[in-house]
């Protein structure tokens, strides 16, 4: 996979390049046989996210939790940036507020902006602000944050970076525009990646448009908003407002070196050859934005996002699918789809202004890149029934994630399908390499090559046998003394404690 400064991919990854999956109905049944009982008697349910960026998969699988069995579910989020991680925390306060407070069609609009818009309208950096005051308690006081997003676990932060964390909310609180001049420093990254091709941008566009991500799946992604979005940065434009503020939770951190020596800078390092539309703009459970005239998409991809974020939001607030509403006289669009009052909640929960999570959910953020040092706590032994890990951070799929893999469980692996940069052979050559990868995790694949899909792909863990180089770890040798059971001992973590720490560069 090609990464870098002369890459579209960047070195910061702000959004997926798969579409949001429910994890429910992704794990495999094997998996789920295997949940074990939790306090309340419900089966328990325990998810590893490593770099999955924009918690599109938390809020799906959230959202459509109602329509499985009860569960407790479990996430656990693994980072290789406190951005990514602040972005997400912004993610889900945004998706739990309650209907009275804002409305279902400004809850989409907004979040929308603030995944994939350089630039956003002056209401929503106004919450932006508003939430960074709040955030800023949720590090510093604990008690304070667990009376008022209680369904989010951040205890397992270290102290610096929570510091860290502090450090970035100030930034976004701050209303000074030329603090991240994102519209000139967009221009410095397509300057930078494109070179002597720069005068010949649109042509540029319209390759990769059409020859990449159209032939690869991505037929939804329209020529305006895709060039649209390639020369400024604006993706989402959903209403006839202004969008004139740098959206700040785009910066990130890096040490440059500037006359021999490092020093901190803040900026844009992220995509700008893809594109924020993948998420939610390529499917959608509704067919009749999926439909075709003459072979081009009826709808564009900004519109089925706006469609499948509202579904999001109205199913996690009302436990039940979105109807959308029939089309106007003048024709339907996208955000005509957006109701702008939503369904009244009969839960009482969420008649208070403290967000509510829907169910028994609880999403823990763990330290920075501590994929590599799980194996060596015993309180993650042989826990998640389900691991992700996004293209970006496969590398931390390592053999000794064996020991934290509950038995049968189930495995995803994000592709570079989508990565205009990658090419065809370089994808099957990351595939092969992906596979060698899980299979030395003790992970084989699921399925026919024909059902694979292009955006990731799925793998089950192997039962161990005699031949498991890891099994003296899984399992004790033979039976107990006393004759009664006993679990597996701990792992001993073959490694000094400090490789695989996330250090964040600013």
């Amino acid at each position: 996979m090609t990464t870098g400064a002369g890459s579209s991919f960047g070195t910061t990854c702000w959004w997926g390049f798969s579409p949001a999956l429910d994890l429910q109905r992704e794990c495999l049944e094997s998996s789920m046989a295997h949940l074990c009982l939790s306090q309340d008697d419900l089966p328990e349910f325990n998810i590893l996210l490593v770099g999955s960026v924009d918690g599109r998969h938390v809020l799906r699988t959230m959202s459509q939790a109602h329509r499985w069995p009860q569960r407790r579910i479990n996430f656990y989020i693994v980072e290789n940036n406190l951005e990514a991680l602040g972005r997400q925390l912004l993610f889900l306060s945004l998706a739990l507020e309650p209907p009275e407070k804002m409305g279902l069609q400004e809850k989409s609009e907004m979040f929308l902006e603030l995944l994939g818009n350089s630039l956003i309208r002056t209401p929503t950096a106004a919450y932006l602000q508003e939430k960074s005051d709040l955030f800023i308690r949720y590090v510093t006081d604990p008690d304070f944050q667990q009376r008022h997003l209680g369904a989010v676990d951040l205890s397992a932060l270290k102290f610096k970076e929570r510091d860290q964390l502090e450090s970035i909310f100030r930034f976004w609180r701050n209303p000074d525009p030329q603090a991240f001049p994102i519209t000139r420093l967009w221009d410095l990254r397509v300057r930078q990646y494109l070179g002597t091709r720069y005068d010949a941008r649109r042509g540029v566009c319209d390759w990769d448009l059409t020859m990449k991500l159209h032939e690869r799946g991505a037929r939804t992604i329209s020529g305006r908003e895709f060039a649209r979005w390639r020369d400024t940065g604006v993706a989402f434009e959903l209403r006839e407002g202004v969008y004139d503020v740098p959206n700040k939770t785009l910066a990130s951190g890096r040490l440059l070196r500037h006359k021999g020596e490092l020093v901190p800078a803040r900026g844009y390092w992220g995509d700008i050859g893809t594109g924020p539309y993948l998420p939610f703009g390529i499917e959608s459970e509704e067919p009749s934005l999926l439909k075709t005239i003459n072979g081009i998409p009826a709808k564009s991809a900004q519109e089925i996002s706006l469609f499948n974020v509202t579904a999001l939001f109205h199913e996690l607030a009302a436990r039940a699918p979105y109807t959308p509403p029939p089309p106007t006289p003048e024709g339907a669009s996208g955000a005509a789809l957006a109701p702008e009052t939503p369904t009244p909640n009969p839960d009482p929960d969420l008649q208070d202004h403290k967000a509510a999570c829907p169910g028994p959910v609880r999403i823990h953020f763990l330290p920075l890149g501590c994929a590599a040092r799980l194996p060596c706590k015993s309180q993650y032994h042989q826990r998640f029934h389900l691991l992700f890990f996004s293209s970006s951070m496969v590398h931390a799929l390592t053999p000794e994630l064996q020991l934290v893999s509950a038995p049968r469980a189930t495995l995803i692996t994000e592709l570079t399908s989508f990565l205009p940069d990658v090419r065809k052979e370089q994808a099957d050559a990351f595939l092969a390499r992906v596979k060698a990868m899980a299979a030395g995790a003790g992970f084989t694949p699921c399925g026919s090559p024909e059902e694979q899909s292009q955006a990731w792909a799925r793998f089950q863990r192997q039962e161990e046998g005699p031949g498991d180089p890891l099994r003296p770890l899984l399992a004790p040798d033979g039976p107990p003394e006393d004759g009664c059971p006993t679990h597996p001992p701990p792992p001993v973590c073959p490694w000094p404690s400090s490789v695989g720490g996330g250090i964040n560069e600013v």
